[in-house]
């Protein structure tokens, strides 16, 4: 990608998601006219966690907006985890529900493992079964975790064709990295997975054409590790204390990612800025799961939504 301009062109992740929850509404609505099948997602939340609570709300309101049967259910932090596998049984037969959600994290006494591997892999939206990552990493159909599907669509949309393009990922979760890395091989392009224990990380992050940041240390990635012209998405979302020292005195804090946006922008030909870059897409993703789920279910070819 030539890198004229001084600064990065930001990579509208909620301009994006909005337009794809757009398609998705309209493919949903064709897909229960043709077919009789509307797609339902079961949200499942245990406790009382603040920030949970803002996240099942805004699927559940988005989910409704997509047209979408939306079911959340509300378990006290006191619910066993025999409760909770009870209740995913019955989700798992229940044909009017197509994609599974249970929100992380989980009360300290419930195995989380052990309910995401209770999920049927057909109705696992969040794409963690175990099933779904093997299904990724052989390159069969299956439901890929959310965030790297939105990130990967950012990615052809901003560059188009990925092939032979160098990628580094910062980061070797299960949820972020590993899957990340699986679809941009997918995509032809040479996959670098970096860690905490990579040597000369600066240097490795200087290679990538592509570099995706998911690493989860607030800003950690500064603006001289970027390669001029390189894509950069930012899987990160970190709360520091706010800039202004006042507002921070009195704890109010800010959203920053895993890149040093400010420097980075000034290297980088585009980027994801945070928030507003990928945040808005795993939800818009988690949709598109659920659609191909209910259109699996039905027998039905999906409509593709990539960009």
């Amino acid at each position: 990608m030539a890198h004229t301009d001084a600064r990065a062109t930001l990579i509208d992740g909620k301009a994006f998601a909005a337009g794809l929850v757009e398609r998705i509404a309209e493919a949903s609505a064709r897909l229960e006219q043709t077919h009789g099948v509307r797609p339902g997602l079961a949200v499942v939340i245990v406790g009382e966690d603040p920030a949970s609570q803002i996240y099942v709300r805004n699927k559940g309101e988005t989910t409704a907006r997509a047209g979408m049967r939306s079911d959340t259910h509300r378990l006290a932090d006191t619910t066993t985890q025999a409760d909770l596998l009870a209740l995913i049984a019955s989700l798992n037969a229940d044909p009017g529900i197509h994609g599974i959600l249970v929100q992380l994290p989980l009360p300290a006494h419930i195995d989380a493992a052990a309910v995401l591997a209770a999920i049927d892999p057909d109705k696992d939206v969040d794409g963690f079964h175990v099933v779904n990552a093997g299904r990724l990493a052989v390159g069969l159909p299956g439901l890929v975790p959310c965030t790297p599907l939105g990130s990967i669509m950012l990615l052809r949309q901003t560059l188009g064709d990925l092939s032979g393009l160098n990628a580094v990922i910062v980061g070797r979760s299960n949820i972020v990295g590993k899957p990340m890395a699986q679809l941009l091989l997918a995509e032809n392009c040479t996959v670098t997975v970096a860690h905490s224990r990579s040597r000369d990380l600066p240097a490795l992050c200087r290679s990538a054409d592509i570099l995706v940041a998911a690493v989860g240390r607030p800003e950690m990635i500064r603006g001289d590790w970027i390669k001029p012209g390189a894509t950069v998405i930012d899987v990160g979302i970190n709360r520091v204390p706010s800039a202004d020292p006042v507002k921070a005195a009195e704890g109010r804090t800010r959203i920053v990612g895993d890149v040093a946006l400010a420097e980075a922008a000034a290297v980088a030909g585009a980027i994801t800025p945070v928030p507003g870059g990928v945040g808005p897409m795993t939800i818009a993703c988690l949709l598109a799961n659920t659609y191909s789920a209910a259109c699996r279910a039905a027998g039905v070819e999906s409509e593709p939504f990539d960009a």
